[in-house]
């Protein structure tokens, strides 16, 4: 018996919970990268990094190809990034929600704060 579609929600998006997954994903949304390139872009360790691309390959996220000694990562679905896309619009309208409370709490009221 498959697992429910639910069940398999939650490990995808435990899959994308981690800061340096999600950058990664961001710059291949952009285009393929090498390894080398992401590196400095991410400010981590390159063990750290394969660790990550391991867990996003195990995903079916990004795909890599191999040139010489060079690899190449990008992502195997386009969709990934209209996911980061939509995920960005969000975040944008949760955070202008909070800034437009922030600034009614901020704002004077005649009275003496509580």
């Amino acid at each position: 018996m498959s697992a429910p579609l639910y069940q398999l929600k939650a490990e995808f998006f435990k899959t994308l919970g981690h800061p340096v997954r999600i950058r990664v994903l961001e710059l291949l949304s952009q285009r393929e990268h090498a390894v080398s390139e992401m590196l400095p872009q991410l400010g981590i360790e390159p063990a750290h990094l394969s660790q990550q691309l391991a867990v996003l390959r195990r995903a079916n996220l990004v795909v890599a190809r191999r040139e010489g000694a060079t690899v190449f990562y990008s992502l195997t679905d386009p969709q990934v990034a209209e996911l980061l896309a939509v995920a960005r619009s969000i975040l944008s309208g949760v955070l202008a929600g909070q800034a437009e409370l922030l600034a009614d709490l901020q704002a004077p009221t005649g009275k003496p704060p509580a």
